[in-house]
């Protein structure tokens, strides 16, 4: 695919490629160039993981952002189809 830099430098990537990337409106990049190429990628987020009674828990501990309920909806779901065999 083919883009252009407008006058203020900014570059649109492609819908298609923010889509296959996991690219979202908002998210931090992490921008470089490396051997003439230009690279981006996003920054994930630091995560720690903390044991709360039986259960091993992510924390991250540069926000106090929850994460939306239906993703934790989706993860759970996931969680519970591959530890019990279920098919999705």
């Amino acid at each position: 695919m083919t883009t252009t830099i407008d006058a203020a430098g900014r570059l649109v990537i492609p819908k298609q490629i923010r889509r296959e990337a996991g690219l979202q409106p908002g998210m931090p990049l992490d921008i470089r160039c490396r051997d003439g190429r230009i690279e981006i990628e996003p920054v994930l987020p630091k995560v720690e993981f903390v044991q709360e009674g039986h259960l091993l828990v992510a924390v991250f501990p540069d926000t106090e952002e929850k994460l939306p309920e239906d993703i934790v909806d989706r993860v759970r779901a996931e969680i519970e189809a591959e530890r019990f065999g279920l098919e999705r």
